[in-house]
């Protein structure tokens, strides 16, 4: 839902908790993370389609970089990054005071259950392989925005 829409919906309702919710999404920012740019295009597409702002970095560096000039309420992250990696961007965002309690999804290729395990132990929220649904990554989403 668009801020537009959302601006329709409750001209004609009584603002309820589900409004309050619905307007908090639709303001949240994601910092995606993503090397390849058609998948970057993609994902932050979908995201935009939602409602949500998005903040884009092609590498592990740049992410970190855009962390202390913004706290996103979510990161979108991938594991096999240039510069520096996923794991080590998570373990660094969840050890900042700052953005330790940021939400974390990795969204990758590495499918292994060793590459799921070891992306929750340096602190992920959720880990989602790709090829993914849209649908799978939003649900995700709103369930970790919710907390």
């Amino acid at each position: 839902m668009t801020f537009e829409k959302f601006e329709n919906k409750i001209n004609k309702d009584t603002i309820t908790f589900s409004h309050v919710y619905e307007l908090q999404q639709i303001m949240s920012t994601v910092l995606l993370v993503e090397d390849s740019q058609t998948t970057r295009e993609v994902i932050a597409n979908l995201l935009k389609k939602q409602g949500l702002k998005v903040q884009c970095a092609k590498n592990g560096e740049d992410a970190l970089s855009l962390l202390k000039e913004m706290t996103p309420d979510i990161v979108v992250l991938d594991i096999i990054l240039p510069k520096m990696n996923g794991y080590e961007v998570c373990r660094v965002i969840k050890s900042n005071p700052k953005t330790k309690d940021v939400p974390v999804i990795i969204c990758s290729s590495k499918k292994e259950d060793f590459d799921r395990y070891w992306g929750m132990k340096q602190g992920a929220d959720a880990y989602i392989a790709k090829p993914f649904q849209g649908s799978e990554l939003i649900a995700t989403i709103k369930q970790l925005l919710r907390k």
